[in-house]
């Protein structure tokens, strides 16, 4: 515990230094969800039925916009390779470093959630299953991102190779996501859809961590 909390702080610390980079995918995800009703019309039916879709898939985009950062840095100026010597197993620093990631562009996008979906016409009820749909869902994002982005690691056009790993594996937690907000505009309800998250997340934290460590010997070597 006092290595993760000692890399998260080191991470936390780094991302203040490059704000710009946190604010770039926030920008990202605030344009993505704004277009779509400059694209489709002012009718408020389809604006509310597309709501939570339209905010899963940028937040998804963003997420991925963001996966190119998690390692790369550190695997230039030979950190990466330190902390893999390190007597500190490197499930926990890898941990740490996913939710690192995840406080500084999965967090703001969960914060930023809720005035978007408002310029869709959600309800407050259906805001708050968006959030919470949300907070399930963005760390499954980073932890799965997270081996993509370290299979990648160094390789010419890695950004492009990454999005094609992960992308078919985002589709289930998208799914589930923008399902729990149909079922809350529907009035099916949303505990199935946000149960269902729940377990990836559970799954996705036990195994995600001891995949990214194989997946980093591989690419260092």
């Amino acid at each position: 515990m006092n290595a993760i909390s000692a890399l998260l702080r080191r991470e936390l610390t780094l991302a203040m230094r490059r704000r710009g980079d946190v604010l770039t995918v926030l920008f990202f995800f605030v344009i993505v969800a704004s277009l779509f009703p400059l694209g489709v019309g002012p009718e408020p039916k389809l604006l509310r039925l597309m709501g939570g879709g339209v905010v899963w898939v940028a937040a998804l985009l963003a997420a991925m916009l963001s996966l190119g950062r998690l390692f790369a840095a550190d695997y230039a100026d030979g950190t990466l390779e330190q902390l893999i010597l390190t007597p500190t197993p490197p499930v926990a620093w890898i941990t740490g470093k996913i939710l690192a990631h995840w406080l500084v562009s999965g967090v703001p996008l969960i914060l930023m959630a809720p005035v978007l979906g408002i310029q869709f016409g959600l309800s407050g009820a259906e805001l708050a299953v968006l959030m919470s749909s949300l907070l399930l869902g963005t760390p499954v994002l980073s932890l799965i991102g997270a081996i993509g982005a370290a299979l990648t690691l160094g390789l010419r056009g890695g950004g492009v190779l990454v999005s094609l790993l992960v992308l078919p594996l985002y589709i289930p937690v998208l799914i589930f996501g923008a399902g729990a907000v149909d079922g809350a505009i529907s009035g099916l309800g949303s505990e199935a859809h946000l149960s269902l998250l729940g377990g990836i997340l559970i799954l996705a934290f036990m195994l995600t961590p001891w995949a990214v460590a194989a997946a980093l010997r591989i690419s260092i070597e």
